[in-house]
């Protein structure tokens, strides 16, 4: 029970930085970025109140899926096992091709 109170408390430690992330994105004021160290300006970006909001729904839903791991793990171990292991793969490149998505749709198309 002690292990499966530790791995509740580390997980759901985890989901809670990606929600806050999610948080973070809906508060700001300039354009959220994906990417450690990019900085996406804002002359970039048509509309950043939406872009971020969809940032933010991104980061919360993949919280989400940590969440869930977090209380399986009291009943099914190892399905949480195996939800932390897609979450960490499947769902980080989920992740990527949905902020690729965002950014593709509100980012300023170049005039020629």
């Amino acid at each position: 029970m002690a292990e499966s109170i530790i791995t509740f408390v580390i997980i759901f430690c985890c989901g809670s930085v990606f929600y806050g992330i999610g948080i973070y994105a809906s508060k700001i004021e300039k354009p959220m970025g994906f990417w450690s160290g990019i900085e996406v300006k804002a002359s970039e970006i048509t509309d950043i109140k939406q872009y971020n909001k969809e940032n933010s729904i991104m980061w919360k839903v993949y919280a989400l899926w940590y969440y869930l791991a977090a209380l399986m793990g009291f009943f099914y171990p190892i399905f949480a096992f195996i939800l932390m292991i897609l979450s960490c793969t499947l769902g980080l490149v989920l992740l990527i091709m949905n902020y690729r998505r965002i950014e593709k749709k509100y980012k300023r198309k170049d005039e020629v």
